[in-house]
């Protein structure tokens, strides 16, 4: 069941890339699995059926699966995360998609110094000033980017949004537009080491949207993996 509602997940990007006008047809989109709530069994079902990515929003819940998952795949931190729990981060993750202030920027600078990494890290970008969300505001955003270019153990390598949970998905489509726009100005801004490269947006109710409108990487739990099991 997994390995078909993947298939038909991936099938759906590609026929939202088809769709695009702004973006390359033929660019990549890069699908992270989102496997919150998910069991270990789940998620070596979808790795083997074609899963590179998986996304998780805690990381006490990575950790437990990260120790017996016996899966070779890259690990996304899509979730808020807390200043305090910086140094699991970086031990985990490849890229953390949720850096939304200067001090969890340099707590995670710090931790992955320690370790001598350096740290991909995507900016979260709060475009619909939603009270419930994490995310630095537009009018705040090149501060924050600025100073994570200028820590030398976290690499910047995009920005990642969420849209409000519209009752019409259509709703999510003109700021998805304005975050793809916002993305292409941050390329053009001469960091000193950033590889500005990925913009982070689109879940399971919305992914589709987000790719036709310049999204290259989509977080996608439900639609994969079913109802979350609590």
């Amino acid at each position: 069941m997994i390995a078909e509602r993947l298939q038909q997940v991936e099938a759906e990007i590609k026929a939202a890339m088809a769709r695009r006008t702004r973006v390359p047809k033929d660019a990549p989109v890069k699908l992270v699995a989102v496997t919150k709530n998910h069991d270990v069994a789940a998620m070596r079902e979808a790795i083997d059926a074609g899963v590179t990515d998986i996304g998780e929003n805690r990381i006490q819940e990575a950790k437990s699966k990260f120790d017996v998952l016996d899966r070779d795949v890259a690990w996304h931190l899509i979730g808020h995360l807390q200043t305090n729990k910086a140094k699991q981060a970086v031990k985990y993750f490849r890229l953390i998609h949720s850096v939304d202030s200067e001090h969890l920027a340099q707590a995670l600078n710090h931790e992955a110094g320690k370790l001598g990494k350096i740290q991909d890290v995507l900016v979260q970008v709060n475009l619909a000033r939603e009270e419930s969300k994490s995310g630095v505001y537009k009018e705040d955003l090149r501060p924050l980017l600025d100073l994570v270019d200028g820590l030398p153990n976290l690499r910047l390598r995009g920005l990642m949004c969420i849209a409000p949970n519209y009752e019409d998905v259509e709703d999510c489509r003109p700021l998805f537009h304005e975050m793809y726009e916002i993305f292409q100005q941050v390329k053009e801004i001469p960091f000193q080491t950033a590889n500005i490269s990925y913009l982070s947006m689109g879940m399971t109710h919305d992914y589709t949207i987000a790719v036709e409108e310049g999204a290259n990487i989509v977080r996608v739990g439900t639609a994969i993996f079913g109802p979350r099991q609590y």
